[in-house]
C-alpha cells in the first residue's frame, strides 16, 4: 500500500537516504540543505511565503512498512532577480564563403540567464528495489505534480521546465564541466556543485558571455551535450508524452536537456478535474488508472495522493475501493482532484 504527502520537517532523515541514491541540485544528500528545503516545503503547503520562493516535497510512503521510498518537488519559479536560472542555450552559427565555397554550420553554447523564469519540477527519486512496481510508482511521483499545479493554479507560472540529468562518468562527475566550466571557474565537479545547490553567482562572473564554438571540444564532450542519461530516459519519455518537448537548451555543469511546455497544454493539467467518490466492492486492472487528491489544511497529511483504478459511475460520480478511500482519508462527499493516465 502506498501514497504520496506532502513533507514534514521529522521526515529529513528518510529523505536523505532517499537522496544519497542520486545527490541532485534539487535533492542534494546535505542535511543542512534538505533541513532548509523541508522547512521551507511546510511553509510553502501552509502558504507562509510569497508564491515566488514556495518549494513543494513531496514524500510516497510504503505505507505497510511506514518507510519513504521516494520524492518529488516542485519550484513555483526557477529564475529572479535575485537568483536568475542560468543555462546554455544550443545554437547554430553559419558560416559560408564565397572564395571557398565552403559552407558550414557551428554548433555553440551561448550563456543565457532567465529572471522571470518558469515552475521547475525536479527532485524525483524511487528507491531502486521499488522500481517496475506493478503500481508504477515511478509515474505516480511524476504525476501526481502536474496535479497539485492545477490545484493551485494560480501559484504557478505559465511554463514549466523539467532538467533532466546527462550520461555522467562512473565516478558521478561530467565530462562536459571538466572541459568547460573548470577552465572558466578552477573548480573541479564536485566543488561547483556543492557550491551551486546555494549560490550560482560564480557563474555570471566567470562564464564568457560570447559564444563557445563545440567543435573546439573533444568529440566525447560534443556527443554528451543534450542528450538524456540511461537513468532518465524513462522520465523523457513520460515527458513528452503529457506535452513537454527539448527546449533547445541544457544545463551549464552537466549539459543536460531542458524540457518545457506550456502549462496550460499540460495534459494533466488540462485534464485534472474535481469529482465526488463512491466506494465500490472492486475494480479490476482493466480499469482506467488515476490519480486521485484532496487537501485539508486542517489536518496531517494536509496534501496526500493515491494512484488507483477507478470506475465512472452512472451518476457522475467515481468508484473506487474502500481501500483507496482510507488510504487517501478521504471522507463523506470530500471534494477529490483526480486525473486519469
Amino acid at each position: 500500500m502506498f501514497r504520496i504527502r506532502q513533507s514534514y520537517r521529522e521526515d529529513v532523515d528518510q529523505i536523505l537516504d532517499v537522496a544519497r541514491h542520486l545527490d541532485t541540485v534539487n535533492l542534494p544528500a546535505d542535511r543542512d540543505h534538505l533541513e532548509r528545503l523541508v522547512a521551507r516545503s511546510e511553509a510553502s503547503f501552509t502558504e507562509a511565503v510569497p508564491p515566488v520562493d514556495r518549494e513543494y516535497v513531496f514524500v510516497l510512503e510504503d505505507l505497510a512498512r511506514q518507510r519513504i521510498i521516494g520524492t518529488s518537488m516542485i519550484l513555483a519559479q526557477h529564475g529572479t532577480r535575485r537568483a536568475p536560472h542560468i543555462y546554455f542555450r544550443v545554437e547554430n552559427d553559419e558560416r559560408y564563403s564565397y572564395t571557398l565555397d565552403r559552407y558550414f554550420v557551428h554548433r555553440t553554447l551561448r550563456i543565457g540567464y532567465n529572471y522571470d523564469g518558469p515552475t521547475e519540477i525536479g527532485g524525483l527519486i524511487l528507491l531502486p528495489e521499488y522500481r517496475g512496481n506493478p503500481e508504477a510508482l515511478g509515474k505516480l511521483l511524476s504525476y501526481v505534480r502536474f496535479l497539485f499545479i492545477r490545484m493551485h493554479r494560480s501559484v504557478f507560472r505559465d511554463r514549466v521546465l523539467s532538467e533532466l540529468m546527462p550520461p555522467l562518468e562512473p565516478d558521478g562527475t561530467s565530462i562536459l564541466w571538466e572541459h568547460l566550466g573548470r577552465h572558466f571557474t578552477g573548480l573541479s565537479y564536485q566543488e561547483a556543485d556543492l557550491l551551486s545547490k546555494d549560490n550560482k553567482e560564480f557563474i555570471h562572473a566567470l562564464f564568457p558571455d560570447d559564444p563557445i564554438h563545440c567543435e573546439l571540444l573533444p568529440t566525447a564532450v560534443q556527443e554528451v551535450i543534450g542528450q538524456v542519461g540511461p537513468e532518465t530516459r524513462g522520465v523523457e519519455k513520460i515527458l513528452r508524452r503529457i506535452g513537454f518537448e527539448y527546449a533547445g537548451q541544457i544545463d551549464p555543469f552537466d549539459g543536460g536537456p531542458h524540457f518545457t511546455a506550456r502549462t496550460d497544454d499540460i495534459t494533466l493539467v488540462r485534464d485534472a478535474r474535481q469529482v465526488r467518490l463512491r466506494t465500490v466492492d472492486d475494480a479490476d486492472g482493466g480499469r482506467p488508472w488515476a490519480i486521485l487528491a484532496v487537501e485539508h489544511r486542517g489536518q496531517r497529511p494536509g496534501f496526500r495522493a493515491v494512484s488507483a483504478r477507478v470506475i465512472a459511475l452512472d451518476d457522475g460520480a467515481v468508484g473506487v475501493t474502500a481501500d483507496v478511500r482510507a488510504r487517501l482519508i478521504a471522507e463523506g462527499d470530500d471534494p477529490v482532484w483526480m486525473v486519469t493516465a
